[in-house]
């Protein structure tokens, strides 16, 4: 039976579900450090892991915080390729992706809000340490099962050069939308906060924020059909020869170094958000959401001018003036602040820092699945699964090294501007003399954080010169052709 042609209208329903899940990994991505990890200078921060959380230091600096969330990241980068393989692989009646994303979805959900909600057993940290673990594990996990899978099916519903760019604008439209909305808890949290507490304010609006997530999760999975669209045959390659395979495409390695050191500086700048607005542009974090919006609406203007620009200057050089656009974006957050506090400051990163999301947030995914598509012609075997989870794989990396270093750098002016405290109360000094010396230290560090992801992003910039987008395009072109000739 002829399989249905795939419609824009398709490629939009399916976005729904990148909105969900963009949505509960931007509660976890801007809130879970903020909300765990205290600041000088900010009430909020902290409100969940003051008490509860080990924040002490250890060796070279790193935190329990932060060691428990590289380890989930590493589990998650690990888990990704043997969801690929089972997706691959897989013999399902409805299909190789859906059943995973309609099975995980509720639970998916459901393990964000805990992550939230379960670390607060009253003065035993080891016991909430270990349950924030096993939650976040499990959350990261439930984002492998649904994301893996998901991901394999842009470069299926993209299946022509057309398709891929569209699908990669709509997807990136609704992770901008999900994730501008996880910036949303602040403002939803202060309108619960007089009937509930703040602390529990913050968790019922992070419960409100995670079933919206899971309902548009659930949508794609259930309305798509997806062997009405898609005919392809289950993989027989092992899970870690798949991947070695995968890492094995030169086109493909040369994409990856550059997509690690973004996806390190971002995260970087996301976790960090928070703290510039308040501890640098001395502006509450209510804001957030407010700016994000700015930020957004900038990103959608460019929509249009991204995908047309795409397909006439290539992928390739826009995605390298987004690296240097987005660098420029970090060197304003490192200096933001200096001179005189205020909003402006946000507003200018914002603006500016939509040019970036627009061309970073469609344009790679597609080259994804450019090399995705060659592969495929020249072996028969569509291994598009393994090769999205390959890029995640490389990407978590780089998330993972970005928290541990954000939490080194920033729990270390903590802890010593603490101490600081204390031995200036002992010795009998003048305590706002040194509360303000120990405010700018605190200041610096996060500064620090900025100044990172700036150098990161021109870096690279730098490596993506080395994508050679022509010759891949080139040989998906001689490889279709030839195959129509055969037929």
């Amino acid at each position: 039976m002829p399989k249905k042609p795939i419609t824009n209208k398709l490629l939009w329903l399916f976005a729904v579900g990148q909105f969900g899940w963009s949505l509960l990994s931007g509660l976890i991505s801007s809130w879970m450090v903020y909300y765990y990890i205290p600041a000088i200078g900010s009430d909020d921060a902290g409100i969940f892991g003051t008490g509860y959380i080990t924040q002490k230091q250890f060796f070279l600096g790193l935190t329990i915080f932060g060691i428990i969330m590289m380890i989930g990241r590493i589990f998650d980068a690990i888990t990704d390729p043997l969801v690929a393989s089972w997706s691959d692989r897989s013999k399902f009646k409805g299909g190789r992706r859906i059943p995973f994303m309609k099975a995980i979805a509720i639970p998916f959900a459901l393990v964000t809000v805990g992550v939230f909600v379960f670390p607060q057993v009253p003065g035993n940290e080891i016991v909430n340490d270990i349950i924030i673990f096993v939650t976040l594990i499990l959350f990261y996990l439930f984002m492998t099962i649904y994301c893996t899978p998901y991901n394999a099916l842009i470069s299926e519903f993209g299946d022509t050069q057309e398709h891929r760019i569209n699908v990669s604008t709509y997807i990136s439209f609704t992770y901008i939308v999900g994730l501008t909305l996880a910036f949303l808890v602040p403002n939803l949290a202060g309108m619960l906060e007089g009937a509930l507490g703040k602390a529990n304010s913050i968790r019922a609006a992070i419960g409100i924020m995670a079933a919206i997530a899971c309902v548009a999760m659930i949508l794609p999975s259930f309305l798509i059909k997806e062997r009405d669209y898609i005919e392809a045959k289950p993989v027989n390659t092992p899970a870690f020869k798949s991947l070695f395979s995968t890492f094995k495409n030169g086109q493909f390695r040369r994409f990856v170094y550059s997509d690690v050191i973004y996806f390190f500086a971002v995260t970087l700048f996301q976790t960090g958000l928070a703290y510039y607005e308040t501890l640098l542009m001395h502006i509450p974090a209510s804001n957030t959401f407010m700016l994000m919006a700015i930020m957004t609406a900038v990103s959608l203007v460019l929509y249009i001018p991204v995908n047309r620009l795409a397909t006439k200057i290539g992928k390739k050089n826009l995605i390298i003036v987004g690296f240097f656009s987005y660098a420029f974006v970090f060197f304003l957050a490192s200096i933001c602040g200096a001179w005189f506090p205020g909003i402006v400051w946000g507003i200018l990163i914002a603006v500016c820092a939509g040019i970036p999301m627009a061309i970073l947030g469609i344009l790679p995914q597609a080259c994804v699945a450019d090399v995705a598509e060659l592969e495929a012609l020249k072996t028969g075997e569509n291994r598009s699964g393994m090769f999205f989870a390959a890029r995640t794989f490389a990407m978590k990396m780089g998330q993972a090294i970005a928290v541990v270093l954000f939490t080194a750098v920033t729990s270390g002016a903590a802890a010593e501007a603490e101490e600081a405290l204390k031995q200036a109360q002992a010795a009998g000094k003048n305590v706002n003399e040194i509360s303000q010396q120990i405010s700018a230290s605190g200041e610096m560090s996060f500064r620090v954080t900025a100044i990172v992801a700036t150098v990161a992003c021109v870096i690279g910039a730098v490596l993506f010169f080395f994508y050679n987008e022509k010759k891949l395009l080139s040989g998906i072109e001689e490889l279709k052709a030839g195959k129509k000739k055969e037929e």
